[in-house]
């Protein structure tokens, strides 16, 4: 297609009002063809701003806007936005308001039949879970994506768990329970070029997907949406650009329709792998087929622990030491991480405030005191349930579990012997170490911030070969 024909197309009332549709509250980004040819991927303005799309008559300023590029393609972000004003807006986690649990099932149009069947593997078990009215699917061109509506999630739900984790977790587990099902069919699909079938989780807080009745990148095609019970008609056909088949009812959901597997899912999965505190872990299940005779089914083999959940384990184990209750060492190692991983992020005069004994302040008439604790030479603040608190929010040791201890597993350690190991190396140290903040920082957990996996390993070893 030229590019006036491309303006044509989406000079459509109705291409318009599905791609403004889905991409309001959406961080937009469109490709297009710079001068020598090569691809061009566009997020911002001119002004270093994101790209939004609030209504219809958005799609042709954006598309005139940047003709230069011969913009084809629309996309938006998995995350809806409470603002989308500058940069900033778009990495801070609590300007997220929905998430949209989406899984990538990559293929060709000469695989196109698999990618439906494995398409349908995943629609099946989320009818399974109770998961149906909220759920549909998109040819892009040479594969399918698989949505949940962000609004299947309820509010009480999204007030407890940042819907990143939610959408992040959901797609992971469904991939873990149906694992099976896809190495079997993805033995059966056939090579095709540089694109064999291919189904993983993508799920990134910048990720971004297809709109709906956008133009495939390269193929004269649309991306087209159909609801689970017309899987089994689809066609590649239906994406043709001249009269595409495609139904608008991808908007129905149903509210709180997914909160049961939200649950199940956070529970086991833990949250998103990628937040800037919790540095990534290869925990996230590929299934490939890249011969007809070789699968691929990647399981988490990465066994070093991130920075945030060492210093996390270590604190909580030096509390241990020092107070001896378990459930208030766990609260007390996820505020510690928390604290720690801020103070690297901001200016370090910020750290020395923050330290600073709480300041008592008046609310009305009465004088409200903030409760807090002394760790050695340190102090932390207190809830009113006796939990450690930061930012205005508590850490409890659920919080712990699922930030903490579930990452460490999920490195393919067990946390059982990641504690055991973590009471072991800080009975080498002095108490008086373990009660000075600094020298515990610099002496305890800078040392092994970045190999404390190989002491792990090492003190299994001893024990094995001491049994």
């Amino acid at each position: 297609m030229d590019f006036k024909d491309v303006l044509e197309y989406y000079s459509r009332q109705e291409v318009k009002d599905e791609i403004a549709s889905y991409c309001k509250n959406r961080w937009v980004a469109i490709e297009g063809f710079e001068r020598g040819g090569k691809r061009v991927f566009i997020r911002y303005t001119r002004r270093r701003t994101p790209l939004i799309i609030s209504d219809s008559d958005d799609v042709s300023l954006i598309l005139n806007r940047f003709r230069f590029f011969k913009p084809r393609t629309i996309y938006a972000s998995i995350n809806r936005y409470r603002r989308l004003k500058s940069r900033e807006d778009t990495d801070q986690p609590g300007n997220i308001v929905e998430s949209t649990p989406i899984w990538d099932v990559d293929a060709s149009l000469e695989s196109w039949e698999y990618a439906v069947k494995a398409s349908e593997i995943i629609v099946n078990f989320l009818d399974k879970e109770g998961v149906n009215r909220s759920v549909y699917l998109k040819w892009s061109g040479r594969g399918i994506h698989i949505h949940i509506h962000e609004k299947a999630f309820s509010e009480d739900l999204l007030k407890k768990h940042n819907p990143l984790d939610v959408s992040f977790s959901i797609v992971e587990y469904a991939l873990r329970r149906t694992k099976d099902q896809l190495v079997k069919l993805a033995e059966k699909a056939p090579e095709a070029g540089e694109r064999p079938l291919r189904i993983e989780n993508k799920i990134d807080i910048k990720r971004v997907f297809t709109a709906p009745l956008s133009l495939h990148r390269q193929l004269d095609l649309c991306c087209v949406c159909f609801k689970p019970n017309d899987i089994n008609d689809f066609s590649p056909e239906w994406a043709h650009v001249k009269n595409p088949r495609h139904d608008p009812s991808w908007k129905i959901y149903e509210e709180g329709e997914a909160d049961h597997l939200a649950e199940k899912a956070l529970a086991e999965i833990g949250g998103y792998d990628g937040w800037r505190e919790t540095p990534k872990i290869s925990q996230r299940i590929v299934v490939e087929a890249k011969t007809p005779a070789k699968v691929a089914a990647k399981e988490p083999a990465y066994r070093k622990i991130g920075r945030f959940q060492v210093m996390g384990l270590l604190q909580a184990a030096r509390y241990y030491l020092i107070k001896g209750d378990i459930e208030k060492a766990k609260s007390f190692g996820l505020n510690r991480a928390i604290f720690y991983a801020w103070a690297k992020r901001y200016a370090r005069d910020r750290l020395v405030r923050i330290t600073k004994k709480p300041r008592i302040e008046e609310a009305g008439t009465r004088i409200a005191k903030p409760m807090y604790e002394q760790v050695g030479n340190e102090t932390a603040y207190l809830s009113p349930r006796g939990w450690f608190v930061i930012g205005g929010t508590e850490q409890s040791p659920e919080d712990y579990d699922r930030q903490i201890a579930k990452r460490i597993e999920s490195a393919a350690i067990s946390y059982k012997d990641a504690w055991e190991a973590s009471i072991k190396y800080l009975s080498r140290f002095s108490r008086d170490v373990l009660l000075d903040q600094q020298r515990f920082y610099k002496e305890v957990y800078v040392p092994v911030r970045d190999r404390f996996h190989i002491l792990v390993e090492k003190m299994m070893k001893d024990k094995k070969e001491n049994a």
